[in-house]
């Protein structure tokens, strides 16, 4: 059988209609999901919100793969989850629930043995039981607290047999679940990043300026009254294309840059007496250590610089952050 399979030509007219048909199927389960949607959607977000423990969730087959994704998708989101394999619950897995966790069970059919074996533990140990099934009188359904209705008219596979679009629904369901929570728990932008801190989203969020920049002997700078050689000097040592002048109580009076000296020698001018108050240019662009790196990231791009100098609240000179910094931060 396989063997003839095999040998069938390929038809990429059929391949692409067989495409376009999937799609349509399948948005079409998400519609007739999203109209039927009712206060029992609700109340499984408040349930799941008001859970003191973690929402356990289970399936079986294409359904445990989904479930695995669901559980992800909401421990990623602020909302403690973790998947627990329906068929390992009966040898040993169902410790990992406990009363005060809610389990939500997957499962299109509502009938998998590997289900309804654990169901009545589940109900001794007092978890409330969230279902997701496409057979509202199934013994899942049946068992549940609260039974969110997940049924397709039809599978996208051609035989309609291989689990297509009532994977598709419950995905989206879950997503659902997880947009909801995300939301009425305030969940933000930075809180994401925290679960992601390898992320770019993570770097960009959780990076400050105080954790890439440079600080102490690091940082160049010299006196107003430093004379042109001293000034080279400090840039040449730190390389960093740039000195920050300062006064006596370490507060920045402005800042030298290659650029600047490029200008100057281009222009002309004879810069072995000046000193650095004299070449320096004054109200240079300044950020504070506990801005976000991406914020410095920013600034130099808009101001077309590639070093930023770190000042405290009183203007003091703290550090120096420069764009190669940020890039090997992997902020940008």
């Amino acid at each position: 059988m396989h063997s003839a399979a095999a040998t069938r030509p390929f038809d990429a007219d059929q391949a692409l209609r067989l495409a376009r048909e999937t799609f349509d199927i399948e948005a079409a389960a998400l519609r007739g999901l999203g109209q039927r949607l009712d206060v029992r959607f609700a109340q499984a977000v408040q349930q799941m919100l008001q859970t003191p423990g973690r929402i356990v969730v289970m399936g079986m087959g294409k359904s445990g793969h989904v479930g695995r994704k669901i559980a992800a998708t909401l421990a990623s989101t602020g909302t403690p989850a973790l998947f627990v394999h329906p068929g390992e619950a009966s040898h040993g897995d169902l410790g990992m629930v406990t009363a005060h966790d809610l389990v939500l069970a997957i499962s299109n059919s509502g009938e998998s043995t590997e289900f309804t074996a654990i169901l009545p533990v589940l109900k001794r140990l007092g978890a409330p039981l969230i279902a997701i099934t496409g057979q509202a009188n199934s013994t899942l359904a049946r068992y549940a607290d609260l039974a969110l209705d997940c049924s397709v008219e039809r599978e996208a596979c051609p035989l309609n047999l291989a689990p297509t679009a009532s994977t598709t629904a419950q995905l989206a369901l879950g997503d659902a679940l997880a947009v909801a929570l995300l939301d009425a728990r305030g969940f933000r932008a930075e809180d994401f990043a925290r679960s992601h801190p390898g992320g770019a989203l993570g770097r960009k969020l959780l990076t400050h300026v105080s954790d890439v920049m440079r600080s102490g002997n690091e940082v160049p700078s010299v006196a107003p009254q430093a004379d042109f050689g001293a000034l080279m000097r400090e840039m040449s040592a730190k390389r960093l294309g740039a000195s920050a002048i300062v006064d006596g109580a370490g507060k920045v009076q402005g800042i030298f840059t290659d650029g600047d000296l490029r200008r100057r020698l281009e222009a002309g001018a004879d810069l072995r007496g000046a000193t650095a108050a004299e070449l320096m240019h004054g109200n240079p662009r300044t950020i504070a250590p506990d801005a976000l790196a991406v914020d410095a990231a920013a600034l130099m791009e808009t101001h077309g610089i590639t070093s930023v100098l770190v000042v405290d609240a009183t203007g003091v000179l703290v550090g120096m952050v420069h764009i190669g910094d940020l890039m090997r931060a992997k902020v940008i």
